[in-house]
């Protein structure tokens, strides 16, 4: 197994890039994995390691088995060089680099009546994070962000979502993309619009449906309005009028799976 103790080695250069930069994730296809957790998850998802960087003082050698690395290449690291790449502490000393997906909206498979959860320009890695959270939860068949404004492998995203990147149906497209596909797909559209909106329990979810939500700071697009089957809204009894758009997300499609549990 190769080994690695300085910080000026160019695997750790290249990790160290990964981790700080999108144009470097985009320009590689690759992107950085932190935690036993998160690789074990990206693996079962089907995604390809080119390395995986272990702190022997930190990693317990028990795991090693639980951890399909494929052609992956093993690589120890010193603790010092480990504590200079780890996002956490909490990490069990292990950390991989892999081969990101496309995420296209032409590769979703559906089942029948399908529960998709879409945002639309999410921009903080958190509340992507917690959108993840949110659809791995409540195990919808897909989970769309429509105009994507920041890099979905990105570490705090990974870090956010606990993994939950992994466990998703994800695809990336255009809202006009997006569109056309829930209408040839005959998926009713149902936008969290406070405009000529219905209360959020008052519509059926049994069939085929999309819930579409927007940023705090500007909401949906018009685009996104006319295209709706319904408008709906969380009635507000306090003094303002919107909430954190994971909180939200997770108010209206968890009334959709009561509906379809009941």
């Amino acid at each position: 197994m190769k080994s690695i103790s300085s910080l000026h080695n160019k695997n750790i250069k290249q990790l160290l890039q990964l981790q700080e930069k999108s144009r470097t994730r985009r320009k590689e296809g690759l992107f950085v994995v932190e935690g036993l957790r998160e690789i074990n998850l990206a693996i079962a998802a089907g995604y390809m390691f080119t390395e995986i960087y272990t702190c022997p003082e930190l990693f317990s050698a028990e795991h090693i088995p639980h951890i399909n690395t494929s052609n992956a290449t093993l690589i120890n690291i010193s603790q010092e060089v480990y504590q200079k790449i780890a996002y956490r502490n909490s990490t069990e000393g292990i950390i991989g680099v892999a081969k990101n997906k496309p995420h296209l909206l032409s590769a979703i498979e559906l089942p029948e009546n399908p529960l998709i959860l879409i945002a639309e320009a999410p921009e903080k890695p958190g509340n992507i994070g917690a959108l993840l959270r949110t659809a791995d939860a409540a195990n919808v068949d897909a989970f769309f962000i429509a105009n994507p404004r920041t890099d979905l492998y990105n570490p705090n995203i990974i870090r956010s979502s606990v993994g939950c990147v992994f466990t998703n149906n994800i695809a990336m497209a255009s809202s006009a993309e997006i569109i056309a596909f829930l209408k040839e797909k005959n998926i009713n559209i149902y936008t969290a619009i406070l405009q000529e909106a219905k209360n959020y329990t008052n519509q059926n979810y049994k069939e085929a449906s999309a819930i579409v939500v927007g940023t705090e700071a500007d909401g949906l697009t018009d685009e996104w309005r006319t295209a709706a089957t319904q408008n709906i809204k969380i009635p507000m009894e306090g003094k303002i009028d919107s909430m954190n758009v994971s909180v939200a997300a997770g108010i209206l499609i968890f009334e959709a799976k009561r509906q379809r549990n009941n």
